[in-house]
């Protein structure tokens, strides 16, 4: 299921929750600015985000197998 696309308002400010660049958008010169762009740069920088916690995730798990190794390993070697 596709997430709905945030506009006006809800737009910039999640744009600024994330550190999104505004420029060349045409915030600037007052007049209609480029929501398409702005939608596919945060779409980017939420992409980003999600990656990054997912990075950290795979790291605390194969920390956790090569323990589970060891511990398998420990077991099987006392015998």
């Amino acid at each position: 299921m596709a997430k709905k696309q945030l506009t006006g308002e809800k737009l910039k400010k999640r744009a600024i929750e994330l550190n999104v660049s505004l420029s060349g958008l045409g915030f600037e010169s007052g007049q209609p600015y480029d929501e398409y762009t702005l939608q596919q740069r945060v779409m980017v920088a939420e992409h980003s985000r999600r990656e990054r916690n997912l990075w950290v995730i795979a790291v605390i798990s194969a920390v956790a197998s090569v323990f589970s190794a060891m511990a398998a390993w420990l077991a099987v070697s006392c015998k």
